[in-house]
């Protein structure tokens, strides 16, 4: 994770003067906080990689002896079935029709669509591994 820290830290680093020389030359707010927001966005995953970096110290990956068997293994959890996603977007749906129709539609339409995120994130918590 420190190769890429350090990419996206220079990614921010192109958005901050890129940022300055727009804002020395448009005056233009748009694209003032457009380049504003990237360079925010590319610092934010720069110091996601760091920290993750400096918690879990380095991988595989970031070796240049390391073995592919080294990072075989389990991967992580796959559900193998859920019905959330239909009703989520059942709410979606009934949320879009409210807009059109009626504001107690669009209630109910986000009623559904919250709870059923609820459900779909909390669905595997309480599983044993």
């Amino acid at each position: 994770m420190k190769a890429e820290a350090f990419l996206f830290a220079g990614v921010a680093l192109f958005f901050l003067l890129t940022d300055a020389v727009y804002i020395w030359f448009a005056r233009e707010p748009a694209g003032i906080a457009a380049l504003t927001v990237s360079c925010f966005m590319a610092v934010v995953i720069s110091f996601f990689c760091a920290v993750n970096y400096r918690r879990k110290g380095e991988r595989p990956e970031d070796r240049q002896e390391s073995e592919i068997h080294e990072r075989s293994g389990p991967l992580d959890f796959f559900p193998p079935h859920s019905g959330y996603p239909i009703v989520v977007a059942l709410g979606v749906a009934l949320s879009g029709l409210g807009l059109v129709y009626a504001v107690w539609l669009l209630l109910i339409g986000l009623g559904v669509t919250v709870s059923a995120i609820f459900g779909m994130v909390f669905e595997f918590a309480r599983r044993d591994d």
